[in-house]
């Protein structure tokens, strides 16, 4: 389902009409967006239902976001129960509403037998768990062949589920962890599958905890804000601040993609329905089709790196660190801001080199008039996160929810009544069904670390290969993070950067808040980095671009996110871990220096032009100032004032020519 509503005529906020923006032959209808949508985000084959069967299929949807709510907040029962019947709804209600392959979705109110009998092989295996729980738990390792061959079912049908709704990648990630795990480490096939599914290191692990207790309520409060049309707020906001600048349309791609993906949890999402809106719009202001895919595919894929929500990957880092969510998600501020500021300096650059104007005033609205009329929009938001840091985040979610119904009241194109209450539970399930397959099966990846000692063989390995140098032991690190998160989403992504990449640097020496971000980032950045560059493709598709070239164009775009990592990896001030007041001052105002420089030797211009050799000298320049610490800053100060006094005294030079 798009997460963004459509605008109303009737919207008093502002008289500011996309429609006289995007040309008329440029436009994206809503056919092209469904298209992209099913071709590249998995979530959107879902089956086609219609008359009771879509009633029925609605409700169980329903049923399950109520069973959700109550599981944290009525239900009081043993961990393994609550973990395993959740999982077990989960892997039922994956097989009604995904078809086995893409395409098959669009038969109407049809189901193959097979899809029966796999839903009930599968949620009826993890409520045989549910059901002799107490037998199993007192024969230990000791599975009856009844419950071995239901393991075994268990696992390969909820790795059946995951191809689905997924997608192949982690699927094969995951059976490769299994097999090693059956094939090499010498136990019997009764304990690996005792790990695996009946213990809480596997299926039911740790990404499944924080599935079912918060996850699940983060995503419903997502389904819910949607309601209130925050989204198309985001995105008047964005025109508000920056549609009157210099290529103003990507500016405003950059703000309202950084907004709106910070709450979507899907990189390929955002792209294709903010993009919808945003790529036209850059194109009919004169970019190129593939730097207009390109901003938005880079900016959608950095919203899920842009606290506070961090597209839910903040919460799972809680339980992977033990460090609480206020501080992570307050040292996760400057590196994203770091990613955007890179972004939006090189918009702006290609657009003065380009010469591109923005849109009229008149036809923007008004900041202040919009606050007045719309800033409400923001108050779950703002609550949301003054909840977190005073109690539990599931208790935050749920009150932040109740907070979108009632902000959704003040305008009655916008109000949740009964129809759009069942609406959202209905799509916050169905979101949370992707979400929680992908948990699932990441906790196999996590049991086989655990209990095979294959994550020690690893870092070992990584060890030695890099010789004991940090960064060569990043850089091989960096490439596991963006093979392992192609094409997986965000949450299930950490998850397995987590598990097998972040111990390793860890073990190297690097500061543990450091390491995950470090992984987190590389994993996220797998969405526009060539050959599986699923957001880039999405939004090349929007744009009518060349695939590839708009994935590398989004990758050097995004060049921040490839550095920055690296920088708070070997000195941990730009996360304001373990420094001073003025030593994070001085990484923060010498990280922007920076990326600006390394912006602008990617794009090439200035004031003017700039030759070979000083877009070289400006980007190592760039490079020694991101980089902490009082000598490369004065290195790149020098380095980076030098270039950038040249390129206007070129400029200043032609300009007497011109005229």
């Amino acid at each position: 389902m798009p997460l963004f509503g459509k605008k109303s005529a009737k919207d008093p906020a502002t008289e500011f009409e996309y429609t006289k923006i995007a040309a008329e032959e440029e436009a994206t209808t809503e056919a092209d967006v469904q298209a992209v949508m099913e071709k590249y985000d998995r979530e959107s084959n879902v089956r086609i239902w219609d008359g009771i069967p879509k009633v029925v299929v609605r409700y169980m949807l329903v049923a399950f976001a109520v069973y959700s709510i109550l599981l944290n907040f009525g239900l009081d029962w043993e961990t393994r129960i609550e973990r395993a019947s959740f999982v077990g709804i989960l892997v039922f209600l994956t097989f009604i509403v995904f078809p086995s392959r893409k395409g098959a979705h669009k038969k109407l109110n049809y189901i193959p037998w097979y899809d029966v009998i796999l839903a009930v092989l599968g949620g009826g295996s993890y409520f045989y768990f549910v059901f002799n729980l107490d037998k199993i738990i007192a024969n230990t390792i000791r599975l009856t062949p009844v419950d071995l061959v239901i393991g075994i079912i268990g696992v390969v049908v909820t790795l059946e589920a995951c191809r689905r709704a997924v997608g192949i990648p982690i699927v094969i990630v995951s059976s490769a962890f299994i097999i090693y795990m059956i094939a090499f480490t010498g136990k019997s096939l009764s304990l690996n599958i005792y790990n695996l599914f009946y213990t809480t290191e596997g299926v039911i692990g740790t990404p499944i905890r924080a599935c079912s207790t918060f996850i699940v309520l983060f995503v419903i409060f997502g389904a819910f804000l949607e309601r209130t049309g925050i989204s198309q707020f985001f995105i008047e906001l964005a025109n508000s601040i920056a549609g009157s600048s210099s290529g103003g349309p990507a500016k405003v791609a950059v703000i309202s993609s950084a907004l709106c993906g910070m709450v979507s949890g899907s990189s390929v999402g955002n792209t294709v329905t903010t993009g919808s809106v945003t790529i036209p719009m850059m194109k009919k202001n004169g970019y190129r089709p593939e730097f207009a895919g390109a901003v938005e595919a880079a900016s959608s894929t950095g919203g899920q790196i842009m606290p506070p929500i961090m597209g839910a990957a903040a919460f799972l880092m809680v339980e992977y660190t033990g460090f609480s969510y206020g501080f992570i998600a307050a040292r996760a501020i400057l590196p994203a801001a770091l990613y955007f500021a890179g972004i939006f300096i090189a918009v702006h650059l290609e657009a003065k080199r380009m010469g591109l104007k923005g849109i009229s005033r008149e036809n923007l609205p008004k900041f202040g008039k919009l606050i007045a009329h719309k800033g409400y929009l923001l108050l779950p938001l703002v609550l949301l996160v003054i909840m977190m840091m005073k109690t539990t985040m599931s208790l935050a979610a749920i009150v932040a929810t109740v907070a979108a119904i009632v902000v959704s009241m003040f305008n009655k194109d916008t109000r949740i009544n009964i129809h759009k209450f069942f609406d959202a539970l209905e799509n916050g399930a169905r979101s949370t069904l992707t979400v929680g397959i992908a948990c699932a099966v990441a906790g196999t990846i996590a049991c086989v670390i655990t209990t095979t000692g294959i994550g020690a063989k690893l870092i070992s390995a990584i060890v030695n290969l890099s010789g004991g140098y940090m960064f060569i032991a990043m850089l091989l690190t960096m490439l596991a993070c963006i093979v392992l998160g192609m094409g997986v989403p965000t949450t299930a992504n950490y998850v397995i950067m987590a598990t097998t990449c972040a111990p390793i640097l860890i073990k190297m020496g690097m500061a543990p808040l450091a390491a995950h971000m470090f992984v987190f980032y590389f994993g996220i950045v797998a969405d526009i980095t060539p050959p599986v560059a699923l957001a880039a493709y999405a939004g090349s598709a929007i744009a009518k671009s060349k695939p590839m070239k708009t994935a590398i164009t989004a990758t050097t775009l995004a060049i921040a996110a490839f550095i920055v990592p690296y920088c708070f990896g070997m000195n941990p001030a730009l996360l304001f871990v373990d420094c001073t007041v003025p030593q994070a001052i001085q990484a923060t105002l010498s990280a922007f220096v920076g990326v600006f420089g390394v912006a602008a030797g990617l794009r090439g211009y200035i004031f003017s032009n700039l030759r070979i050799w000083q877009r070289l000298v400006i980007i190592v320049g760039g490079l020694t100032l991101v980089y902490p610490g009082t000598l490369t800053d004065l290195i790149g100060v020098v380095l980076v004032v030098l270039i950038c006094l040249l390129s206007r005294a070129a400029r200043q030079k032609d300009v007497p020519a011109q005229a």
